[in-house]
Formats: C-alpha cells, sequence, structure tokens
C-alpha cells in the first residue's frame, strides 16, 4: 500500500472569515486568560510563532485546544512549516471588524 503524502496545504485547517464571526464568540474565547496570552505573546513577537514557542502553563494537549478556539473566533491563523504549526495574529483583519480589541488585550497583558 502507498503512502498518500500531505502536501502542505492539505494540512492547514480551516479558517473562518473574520467579518462572519459574531462578536459573542470572539469575546468567549478571549475570556480566558491562556488565550488572552497567546493572543497578547503573537502581537508582542510581531511575527508568526509555533505552538511551542509561546510558554504557556498549560499541557500540549490544553494548549492545542486554545490554539483551535482562537482560530475558529478567526483570531489567529495557522499553517505548518515543515513539522511546526505556526500561528499568525490576524491582527488586520480584526481590526477591521473590531477596532481596538486587541490592543485591549495588548495593554491588559503589559499591565499583567
Amino acid at each position: 500500500m502507498a503512502a498518500v503524502r500531505e502536501s502542505g496545504r492539505d494540512r492547514v485547517p480551516p479558517h473562518p472569515d473574520v467579518r462572519e464571526v459574531g462578536l459573542q464568540r470572539v469575546l468567549e474565547a478571549l475570556v480566558d486568560p491562556v488565550r488572552r496570552l497567546i493572543v497578547a505573546e503573537l502581537d508582542a513577537a510581531g511575527a508568526d510563532l509555533s505552538c511551542g514557542a509561546i510558554d504557556l502553563p498549560v499541557s500540549k494537549s490544553t494548549a492545542t485546544h486554545h490554539f483551535h478556539v482562537l482560530r475558529e473566533a478567526g483570531l489567529i491563523r495557522q499553517y505548518y512549516v515543515g513539522t511546526s504549526r505556526m500561528n499568525a495574529l490576524r491582527r488586520a483583519e480584526v481590526d477591521a471588524v473590531y477596532p481596538g480589541l486587541l490592543d485591549a488585550v495588548a495593554a491588559d497583558h503589559t499591565r499583567t
């Protein structure tokens, strides 16, 4: 039986259109302090980061869940580089729909 190779495109999970994600879903994603930490770290880095590059106080499986929730809320975009799953903050898209929201999350993170 021949092995099936996945292209990078096949491995990219679906991402919702931020304009179609309701405010309730976005706020529910940001209610958790671990998810706010992920968003703040991506914002501060100013670059895409792998899941493992962000030091989180949770297990790997729990971190995976948090990244999934953020992706489904339209806050991050995920893609692969080799075997690393990369995360990009969708700042421009989120700011266009919810201006100031990510600035508030980042500002709150710097205060704590």
